[in-house]
């Protein structure tokens, strides 16, 4: 990719570019950024190809500025035969801005018999889908879309494809788990939206995957989203070009508004 990337590497610093800016403040992080690059870290120092990142949990406390760099510390809680734990904090100017859990769990084969499952979706393929014309619908550029049906906010059902379109660490192409990471966050605006736009914000990102994504473009389709006093649970279940991968489940709680400002440049 050739688009500037979302972060830079000095030694162990990772330095945000402005293309990682958020949504709710143009000098604070994106979400999405902040799980891709978790998961990044954890990928590079705690995967193998043995086991599968099954589920990644980020818990996102504070709103980290794109002016600060960015260190990620891991821990290895347990390194078993089947399961490995790994916890993550993400850092900003030395202090733990989120944390993430990962349980890596070893492939092996499934067991005899039948187990039933949901139909996997009829969505068209997204090389026959034309591209949105509306840069807001990628956020000016920090990733791209295929419409399927409905849209952000719209009262029915909302299914659409997502793909990367610059990478999250300046050099290093993205592997199928970082990639999946990245897009996961993106289940909270498109679940938690209404007919009036999005009034939540969320603190928190679990996604689960029984395989990683074979394919560049991750579909999600809603399938819950409700709220009662200012809190939120929005879910998508997602899938790649070949079927069902997972799932991605949010927690969000209501926010105010930004104000309009100028897109980043």
């Amino acid at each position: 990719m050739t688009n500037q990337p979302f972060f830079t590497k000095n030694q162990d610093s990772f330095i945000p570019t402005p293309m990682a800016n958020g949504f709710w403040d143009p000098n604070s992080m994106h979400g999405r950024v902040v799980i891709g690059l978790l998961a990044f870290v954890i990928e590079q120092r705690h995967g193998g190809e043995d086991f599968l990142p099954a589920r990644l949990t980020v818990d996102m406390f504070r709103l980290p500025n794109i002016l600060t760099p960015v260190e990620v510390k891991t821990r290895l809680i347990r390194d078993g035969l089947r399961i490995r734990m790994v916890e993550a904090d993400f850092l900003s100017g030395g202090v733990v801005m989120a944390r993430a859990s990962c349980q890596l769990l070893r492939r092996t084969e499934n067991p005899q018999g039948k187990v039933w499952s949901p139909p996997n979706w009829d969505a068209p393929k997204p090389a026959a889908i034309p591209a949105p014309t509306d840069p807001r619908l990628g956020m000016n550029g920090k990733w791209t879309t295929r419409p399927i049906v409905g849209h952000m906010g719209s009262l029915g059902p909302r299914r659409l494809w997502m793909s990367e379109v610059r990478d999250l660490v300046e050099g290093v192409p993205m592997t199928p788990f970082v990639h999946v990471a990245l897009a996961a966050d993106f289940a909270s605006p498109f679940a938690n939206a209404g007919d009036q736009g999005l009034g939540f914000i969320n603190s928190d990102v679990t996604l689960y995957l029984h395989r990683l994504p074979a394919t560049r473009w991750i579909g999600f389709e809603v399938v819950n989203h409700h709220a009662t006093s200012g809190i939120a649970i929005g879910e998508c279940w997602l899938y790649d070009e070949e079927g069902a991968i997972g799932s991605s489940t949010v927690a969000a709680l209501a926010q105010r508004k930004p104000m309009k400002r100028p897109p980043p440049p």
